[in-house]
């Protein structure tokens, strides 16, 4: 919820968001994701890897604490 609150996708539940990056990722669709499907995955959907990155960078969570 935090990263989807922080890059503004908030029109879907947690468990919603969860399962759509599943979808994308989880190539072997076991349910779970390896360190090396993940890296994969970000790196090949350009959505994805901007999401990360927002997520990892800090301003953007600051801004959304000034904000309120």
């Amino acid at each position: 919820q935090a990263i989807q609150a922080i890059n503004g996708h908030t029109n879907m539940s947690a468990e919603e968001f969860t399962n759509m990056i599943f979808q994308k990722i989880d190539v072997n669709n076991d349910g779970e994701l390896t360190l090396e499907e993940f890296i994969n995955g970000v790196e090949r959907d350009e959505d994805l890897m901007e999401l990360i990155t927002k997520s990892f960078d800090l301003s953007n969570v600051l801004k959304v604490i000034q904000s309120g």
